[in-house]
């Protein structure tokens, strides 16, 4: 099989498991209104998808991340994030106090925006120092789970009716706090643990590295 061939089948691969979930979240959502706020996020980057992969190819590891990223929301969308089972089930058997299925999409936040944010910065030589570029994309990823609450906040306002089920707080004071806690997390560990990997596909891709 070629590498164009490959590059058509995990293309089409991509396409049908984005669309399979997004279907199935939007077959009877737990609150239409909290489904279109949690979902329309995803399908903003479905459309940055079909621009990159026209215009500005992405690393295969992007690519699967932002799926993976919109999995994420679309799930959350379909039950909202404070009442996804399995992490229910997990809440029951570890003693949680609450359902931490919004813990993992704030983590999911930082990690996978920070491997979009180092791969656009890199190709476009933004950085002549790799220093640099790290704190920006830490920076970058704190920047974005700021103003994500900063929305959760205005959503809050001027809709009571979906202010619950989108804040996801569960009586949890600091909850907007450990949010940006754990995107912080996120953008750490993609940046230690995956480094390796994406820079031998941006090699791949023909992009420098840094």
């Amino acid at each position: 099989m070629s590498s164009k061939t490959q590059h058509s089948v995990a293309a089409l691969a991509w396409l049908a498991i984005f669309l399979a979930v997004f279907l199935w979240s939007a077959i009877h959502p737990k609150d239409r209104l909290t489904w279109v706020l949690e979902v329309l996020p995803a399908v903003i980057g479905f459309g940055a998808v079909i621009w990159c992969y026209l215009r500005f190819p992405l690393t295969p590891l992007v690519y699967g991340l932002i799926l993976v990223h919109a999995i994420i929301l679309m799930v959350g969308g379909h039950y909202t994030y404070a009442e996804v089972p399995l992490f229910d089930t997990l809440g029951d058997r570890f003693g949680w106090q609450r359902n931490n299925y919004d813990k993992l999409g704030h983590l999911a936040q930082g990690f996978i925006p920070a491997i979009i944010a180092r791969e656009v910065l890199i190709r476009r030589a933004v950085f002549a120092r790799p220093r640099w570029l790290a704190f920006f994309v830490v920076c970058f990823c704190l920047a974005l789970s700021a103003f994500y609450e900063l929305i959760e906040w205005w959503v809050a306002l001027l809709s009571a009716q979906a202010a619950d089920a989108f804040l996801g707080t569960q009586g949890y004071v600091w909850d907007t706090q450990s949010d940006m806690a754990w995107a912080l997390v996120g953008a750490l560990a993609a940046l230690v643990l995956l480094r390796p990997v994406h820079d031998r596909q941006l090699r791949a891709l023909g992009g420098s590295h840094g």
